[in-house]
């Protein structure tokens, strides 16, 4: 018989005497370890009581108490009745980690010798190093680095509070934000801290110190920063610069400070625009504003005369005057209005703020302007010579810099490539302004996924594909370039919902490799399938998919050749996209219908000569379609004397096509289009891989003269699609 254990794991086990500790025991072992009397924890665990219990509240374990009252006769104790030595709390702390909170060296090492990590940490990211620089613990500190740890460790919390951009502080900012003078000497001094490394928020040390509300040593804390390199211009909450932070805590001597360093802005902006002037005239600190100007604060960054006049202050109203200050400041006007939809609000604030330009550019590195991130930086919102643009951040002298700014430099006006309107360097940094687009086709499609073609007929793909073409064709050709990095994110929407290319830092400069060139061939026929899908399967999944596959996946007979064409572009790879954009692919259905009435009005056809050359390049087969059997009968009332019907040909059929597009618009063949409805849509329908079999056959012939004109390259077509098509005939 089975037999089954139904003790509460909070219960002890069975004490000597048979008597089986309760829940009560347990609460009076964690009460006996916080008084700290040996004698009684000795007789509760004797008596059963569980060493590993944990309080409802916290997760505390008698160990974890033992560690915090840094009793080490206790911990010994509690390890000797098997208490669990890496056992966490609710919060995920270890006896380690509170071991270091509490500063014990001792148990520090006894637990390292029990299986802890030196960097292990607990459910917010904190180890025992950073605790022991939020606790000031010194010698803690100096054993945990000699053991290994890390002392740049950024603190990786859970991930709701990522999104928030919380965590990714490290054991320096701690330590600054405490106001702990002799750990942050050590920590910099001797154990390399990276004065300049920054939280999920993008807060140095610096910001951490000046934020905080009780460190009484902060003018020395950022003295120790700034003399070790501390960035002055980082920013914290809402924009806010270490010398706006000192203007905010009224510390002339930390103003004073901050502005004596090189590379200070002393013109920058919160998120709300102002300058640490125009605070300082805000807070009446006459001293302080006196010092700035004399520093050469812009005055041109508010209504800082008026704001004094309300205050009262008339020494603070002749010190701005003296400056140069106006006395009728003129803010930007408030109905000024964007044409961005998408981003009409943050760039009507943007508009509205004080920011000093860089050259002919106005923007602000702030997440509520940033529109994407990239490798080297991000983009974010600007206005250059008041042009509404999105600004591209490098580092000044990166590689990538120089490709992208080469690369735009070359494309013409009025071009498929985003406009590059020009280029700003400060601070080391490279800002490239191009064209402001609302939205990326990944976000577009993911916006309208699901919604109806209308009329079965995809004009949004067809427009945006053909958009993408002519880019890709123009970076080749006339920029001689080659994209090498072309997936959605890449591809923007502009306002007026024209398709710009954008992001050629990873372009290079033709070679005259065709591989180069057919990379981006590869990936355009990816992002055929991925624009017809409506982004339904990702780019990501197409891209690891191989080229059959992609092929394979095409919903209709036009993109399956345009892809395979892509694909397998032969000699002319630079001229490929030049006759892709003749592609039926891109011919609207009308188009392709007056294509096969055309062709179908050919004398040979019409006359079945079937030694004509046109007949021979149409060479019949088996047709798995057929057209309705009355339209067919009521066709085949014109050759009723001459018993010479449609027979099951391609030439016939388009013989058919012709002569149904000539006639079906009589008055007696009502019933007849009622059947058939449009016939460019009913032809589209039922002979799918008609005009791709056409297209196929008389592309490098005299023939193409009957293709709609969608472009003028008379260059030699790109290899077509390859085997037969199963396309023949009526097949009546």
């Amino acid at each position: 018989m089975e037999t089954r254990d139904h003790n509460d794991p909070q219960e002890g086990p069975m004490s000597s005497s048979g008597r089986r500790a309760t829940v009560e025991d347990n609460h009076l072992l964690i009460k006996a370890v916080q008084t700290e009397d040996v004698d009684r924890v000795q007789q509760l665990l004797e008596g059963g009581a569980n060493v590993n219990f944990q309080e409802e509240e916290g997760g505390w374990t008698p160990l974890h108490n033992a560690v915090q009252m840094s009793r080490e006769d206790i911990v010994e104790l509690l390890l000797r009745y098997d208490a669990d030595p890496v056992l966490r709390k609710k919060n995920g702390a270890t006896p380690f980690i509170v071991a270091a909170i509490a500063g014990n060296v001792k148990l520090l090492e006894l637990f390292l010798s029990k299986g802890a990590d030196v960097n292990e940490c607990d459910f917010y990211g904190f180890t025992a190093f950073m605790e022991a620089a939020v606790y000031g613990n010194v010698e803690a500190l100096k054993f945990l680095y000699e053991r290994g740890a890390n002392v740049n460790l950024r603190r990786k919390t859970k991930e709701d509070q990522e999104r928030l951009r919380k965590g990714g502080a490290t054991a320096l900012m701690d330590a600054a934000k405490e106001g702990h003078v002799e750990v942050l000497k050590i920590l910099l001094d001797e154990m390399g801290a990276d004065v300049n490394a920054c939280d999920n928020m993008g807060r140095n040390a610096l910001i951490h110190a000046l934020l905080s509300s009780h460190n009484w040593d902060v003018e020395a804390i950022t003295h120790l920063l700034l003399d070790h390199g501390a960035d002055v211009n980082v920013r914290g909450e809402r924009g806010k610069t270490p010398l706006i932070l000192a203007v905010e805590k009224k510390h002339f001597g930390l103003v004073k400070r901050l502005l004596e360093q090189e590379h200070i802005e002393i013109n920058d902006t919160d998120s709300d625009g102002k300058t640490a002037l125009l605070l300082a005239v805000e807070l009446k600190l006459k001293d302080i504003a006196d010092l700035l100007c004399e520093r050469g604060a812009s005055t041109d960054c508010g209504d800082l005369v008026m704001i004094a006049r309300r205050n009262y202050d008339r020494s603070l109203v002749k010190l701005l005057l003296s400056y140069g200050a106006k006395e009728h400041f003129h803010p930007p006007a408030e109905d000024w209005k964007p044409q961005s939809s998408h981003w009409g609000a943050a760039l009507k604030d943007l508009h509205r703020m004080y920011r000093p330009m860089i050259g002919k550019l106005k923007f602000f590195i702030d997440e509520k302007y940033k529109i994407a991130d990239t490798s080297e930086g991000g983009i974010y919102l600007g206005l250059y010579e008041k042009q509404e643009v999105a600004v591209k951040t490098f580092c000044e002298g990166s590689p990538r810099a120089r490709q992208e700014v080469s690369c735009l430099q070359s494309s013409r006006e009025n071009s498929h490539l985003v406009t590059f309107y020009g280029s700003e360097s400060h601070r080391g940094h490279l800002f490239v302004c191009v064209t402001l687009c609302e939205q990326t086709l990944e976000a577009y499609l993911e916006v309208h996924r699901g919604e109806d073609v209308e009329n079965e007929e995809d004009e949004f793909a067809r427009n945006v594909l053909s958009s993408l073409f002519k880019a890709v064709q123009e970076l080749h050709l006339s920029c001689a370039y080659t994209h090498q990095d072309l997936q959605p994110q890449n591809i923007l929407i502009d306002s007026k919902n024209a398709v710009h290319l954008a992001d050629f830092d990873k372009s290079i400069k033709w070679t005259g490799d065709p591989q180069e060139v057919k990379r981006d061939l590869e990936d355009l026929g990816r992002l055929v399938l991925y624009v017809v899908k409506k982004g339904s399967i990702s780019f990501e999944e197409l891209k690891a998919q191989s080229n059959e596959e992609v092929v394979r996946l095409s919903p209709d007979e036009e993109t399956k050749d345009l892809i395979h064409r892509l694909f397998h572009p032969g000699e002319h790879v630079r001229d490929c996209l030049g006759d892709l954009l003749g592609h039926p692919f891109f011919w609207t259905w009308e188009s392709r219908y007056r294509t096969l009435r055309n062709v179908g009005n050919e004398s040979d056809i019409k006359t079945r000569k079937h030694k004509s050359e046109i007949l021979k390049l149409l060479q019949p087969g088996p047709s798995e379609h057929s057209i309705n059997a009355d339209v067919m009968k009521k066709m085949n009332e014109f050759y009723k004397k001459s018993g010479n019907f449609y027979q099951n040909t391609v030439g016939d059929l388009l013989k058919f096509i012709r002569n149904l597009g000539e006639h079906i618009d009589e008055e007696k063949h009502k019933k007849m289009k009622l059947k058939i409805g449009d016939p460019s849509r009913y032809f589209q329908k039922t002979f799918p891989d008609l005009v791709i079999y056409v297209y196929t056959k008389l592309q490098n012939t005299e023939y193409r003269k009957h293709f709609p004109q969608t472009h003028s390259s008379n260059k030699p077509q790109c290899d077509g699609a390859g085997g037969t098509s199963r396309l023949a005939s009526p097949g009546c």
